[in-house]
């Protein structure tokens, strides 16, 4: 199997080193900087791991060199149409695509581009982040990537991609409604992103002021109800954990999206926020505090990219 990992940053390029560490064949489609960065010192995993992938190899746009068999697409929104545009000769008859954004609104793009056939969906979980000289920083032992075809049926393709990953001490459960799982996956990163940056401060800092607990209540039945609205309800356990991750005192966890905003960075505030909002009009669904939240983040995205 002939893997193209596009990106190779705190999610991306965890996945791809696990891949490429247990003897897959894995190419990185990177930007020019971060190949060299990569060529420099390897591609290092520290933290709950210390694993050092010293010559991973590296492709930048223009220098793809035929079609490969698995495409795992790791960037942010921001960045996902110039990679989209890069990935052309990389697609070919049998490619599949596992994208690991966050939202649905690249399913679209994607299938503009590619057709609906190669494009599987996909739902990342791992806890990592770019250290200052480049290196993933993994923070917690989560490591998983569910994914499926989109009309919920089985297929040899996605057996052997969720083996090379389970070979890669990678879970990858069987998961029968993957369109589900990511409308699961948004609703809850827009709970912890809609609720630190409103508060601006952490899940503990935000609960421990009053109102705190009610505030985060109130934005995970906001996110639920979208979820409801366009069929895809969050079952009972699933909504029960999303609230006590967001009510748990003492709690430091910031996502990473508020953590762009605390750098002055730019958001997915678009692909995040303001796809899901919009759905929510269109379903009839109010959601006065995410689109609250979606106001705040358009007036600093506003002012990031002017910067």
């Amino acid at each position: 199997m002939r893997i193209l990992v596009v990106g190779a940053g705190a999610t991306g390029g965890f996945f791809g080193a696990r891949l490429a560490g247990s003897g897959r064949d894995v190419t990185f489609l990177v930007r020019p900087g971060r190949a060299a960065a990569l060529r420099e010192r390897g591609l290092r995993l520290t933290g709950v791991t210390e694993e050092l992938l010293p010559a991973p190899q590296l492709v930048t746009a223009g220098h793809l060199d035929g079609r490969y068999d698995l495409v795992l697409l790791s960037v942010k929104s921001t960045a996902l149409e110039e990679a989209v545009a890069a990935l052309g000769p990389a697609v070919g008859p049998g490619t599949a695509i596992v994208p690991m954004l966050n939202g649905m609104a690249h399913l679209d793009l994607l299938e503009r581009a590619f057709g609906p056939e190669p494009v599987l969906g996909g739902v990342a979980k791992v806890v990592t982040t770019l250290g200052p000289e480049g290196e993933i920083v993994r923070m917690a032992p989560l490591a998983h990537l569910a994914l499926g075809e989109r009309d919920g049926r089985d297929s040899a393709r996605v057996e052997e991609i969720r083996t090379a990953l389970a070979g890669a001490g990678v879970d990858s459960p069987p998961t029968p409604d993957i369109v589900a799982a990511m409308w699961h996956k948004w609703a809850f990163i827009s709970t912890m992103g809609a609720l630190t940056c409103l508060v601006r401060g952490s899940v503990g800092e935000a609960v421990a002021a009053p109102g705190g607990p009610e505030l985060a209540r109130a934005v995970v039945a906001e996110a639920a109800a979208v979820a409801a609205a366009a069929g895809h309800p969050l079952p009972a356990a699933e909504r029960e954990a999303t609230t006590a991750v967001a009510t748990q005192p003492g709690s430091p966890l910031t996502p990473s999206l508020y953590r762009d905003v605390l750098a002055g960075a730019p958001t997915e505030v678009e692909h995040i926020f303001g796809d899901l909002t919009a759905r929510a009009r269109a379903l009839g669904v109010a959601t006065p505090l995410l689109d609250l939240a979606t106001l705040q983040l358009r007036v600093h995205q506003a002012h990031a990219t002017a910067a």
